[in-house]
């Protein structure tokens, strides 16, 4: 990967090679058109929101995207095998936490004191490393998430794709998750494509925000100085504009 995290600070114009794009998809669940014409690029080194309200097709879209769903219309390119959170973070109860981060490296080959030395890695990345050993049950919901991010990034992705992963946790965990996304994102450099319902989330983390409708993209907003904005009323009017895209009066 060519991103580096000082070039992703400098915003959309330092990206140039797609981590992952979608171009003029559709898709239909039977006679039911979910998609209509949607086009989404995720530069590397980019974090894109993905807004709308409940059935608009923003999980539909996260999962074309993934390879998740292939019976669609359209063009699809990804940079590698992209990697997954939810916001459920899946584990498996029976396995250690060490064991589930190995899980991310299902499609690499890599021997098993290899695999095990990338999940330490991965979980020293999270915070988590003194909880290797620990049974999911035992963890609070933000430790969970965290080894979800870990078992995610763990296999090194050119692009990182996130359904609602923070919207279970309380307000203070789940800043504290977002300050964590931003660390790996400014270390690693991948893509992200965030899918929220959070309005405040999308325009805090986000250099474009895309707003769904009905399965179609209905607008763009690119943020000139994202993560960095900072003044009275900066960020009002970006969600004063999106809030308005969404239909919602305030």
């Amino acid at each position: 990967m060519t991103t580096t995290s000082h070039a992703a600070e400098r915003g959309t114009a330092a990206h140039t090679t797609a981590a992952g794009e979608l171009r003029n998809v559709n898709k239909w669940y039977g006679v039911h058109h979910v998609l209509t014409d949607v086009s989404v690029r995720v530069a590397c080194g980019e974090i894109v929101a993905l807004i709308g309200r409940s059935g608009s097709g923003k999980s539909t879209v996260l999962r074309v995207l993934a390879g998740l769903s292939t019976d669609h219309t359209g063009d699809r390119a990804v940079a590698g095998a992209p990697a997954l959170a939810f916001q459920e973070p899946r584990l498996f109860p029976w396995r250690d936490v060490r064991t589930n981060v190995v899980y991310g490296l299902t499609r690499a080959r890599l021997t098993r004191a290899e695999a095990v030395a990338r999940a330490d890695r991965a979980l020293a990345d999270v915070g988590l490393s003194d909880r290797a050993a620990a049974w999911p049950l035992t963890l609070s919901g933000g430790q969970a998430q965290r080894v979800s991010l870990a078992r995610a990034l763990v296999a090194e992705p050119t692009l990182l794709l996130l359904d609602e992963p923070f919207g279970a946790l309380d307000a203070l965990t789940r800043l504290s998750m977002r300050t964590l996304l931003l660390d790996l994102w400014r270390e690693h450099g991948f893509g992200v494509l965030l899918v929220t319902h959070d309005v405040d989330e999308a325009v805090a983390l986000a250099d474009r925000v895309v707003v769904l409708e009905d399965g179609a993209v209905v607008h763009t907003l690119d943020i000139p100085d994202p993560r960095r904005a900072t003044g009275e009323g900066y960020t009002d009017r970006y969600r004063a504009e999106l809030l308005d895209k969404l239909g919602v009066q305030i």
